[in-house]
């Protein structure tokens, strides 16, 4: 996903009248959503805008880049700019699945067990590092990524909406880490790379943090709540009745079926996978102002919905070869539909 595909020229001339028009301000809202994270963020445009489809679409975000690129203050800023409640976790190998989720906790004065709510009942949990746990205390996520939902004792408690999971993982350390389960990576809707700055971008940084800048007060940083979760519900409500034509359908499926007959991947995109590239391009579309998608949309979305969806054969990891490449080369081999 590069800045160029998510910071697109805004469509404009269509008729903005009654639900246009409720569309155009809400588009107005979230074009300002970037101007609040650019101010305790530099340079990571690509990833707010990855983040805000994923809101949009109703997804979760694996944000992977190496430590110091910003991954966590980017998640607390839009969530500090949204208005929305949200919970850091900060995954280690003794961290069980009741820490996140909950557990029943004997309440002595009322002789009788009590649920006392994890840090998944919020609206955005941060999961840090979430490859430094267990596979056993990662599952524990699964039923509330998929279902927004949490199970204990029989009984099922729904999850605060919106509600997204916004991971983190290090691409460079594996002491004391552990590999994420293929249907724990499905779950998760984008893949966003966050990459070192350029030069220009990390002198930005330093000149914020000479003058005073202190990521641990946003508010003295000047971010402001511009949405709310009700406006966020009626941006997504507006996603969901962007359309889609049976050839751009097609063409989406073609894709992901194209990853299956690699001979470069052991495993191929889902249909989980091709239904989530899908509804990341309507979310893409929705804020470039379009009432159906193309398929430029949905080409500007195959990289951060399928990059970890797809797993490379021995010899093809050997060589080199990375998901982003063998996803590149299938966009240039897939028919698109005029």
């Amino acid at each position: 996903m590069t800045d160029e595909q998510l910071t697109g020229e805004q469509v404009t001339g269509e008729q903005v009248t009654g639900e246009h028009l409720a569309d155009e301000q809400l588009r107005r809202s979230f074009a300002n959503l970037r101007t609040e994270v650019g101010k305790s963020v530099v340079g990571q445009d690509a990833a707010v805008t990855g983040l805000t489809i994923a809101l949009l679409a109703g997804g979760h975000v694996l944000l992977e880049g190496v430590p110091g690129v910003a991954k966590t203050l980017l998640v607390r800023t839009l969530s500090h700019a949204l208005a929305l409640d949200t919970k850091r976790v900060q995954f280690t190998p003794d961290l069980m699945p009741g820490d996140v989720t909950g557990s029943l906790v004997y309440d002595a004065r009322a002789g009788e067990f009590e649920f006392r709510e994890g840090p998944v009942f919020t609206n955005i949990l941060l999961a840090d590092e979430i490859n430094r746990t267990p596979p056993k205390t990662q599952s524990a996520l699964l039923e509330a990524m998929e279902e927004r939902q949490v199970s204990a004792d029989g009984v099922t408690r729904a999850l605060p909406v919106p509600f997204m999971v916004a991971a983190t993982m290090n691409p460079i350390e594996y002491e004391g880490t552990y590999t994420l389960p293929e249907a724990q990576l499905d779950r998760f809707m984008l893949k966003l790379v966050l990459e070192l700055p350029e030069r220009d971008t990390e002198i930005e940084v330093l000149r914020r943090h000479a003058a005073g800048f202190n990521p641990r007060d946003l508010d003295a940083a000047g971010v402001t709540a511009v949405l709310d979760a009700d406006q966020l519900a009626l941006a997504q409500a507006a996603v969901a009745r962007v359309g889609a034509t049976a050839d751009v359908i097609g063409y989406t499926v073609d894709l992901a079926r194209a990853t299956r007959h690699s001979p470069s991947v052991k495993l191929g995109v889902s249909p989980r996978g091709s239904t989530a590239l899908l509804a990341a391009a309507k979310a893409w579309a929705w804020l470039n102002g379009f009432d159906s998608i193309t398929p430029d949309h949905v080409q500007a979305m195959v990289l951060p919905v399928l990059r970890h969806r797809i797993q490379l054969r021995p010899e093809a990891e050997l060589e080199g070869v990375s998901p982003d490449a063998i996803l590149r080369s299938i966009l240039q081999q897939v028919q698109v539909p005029l």
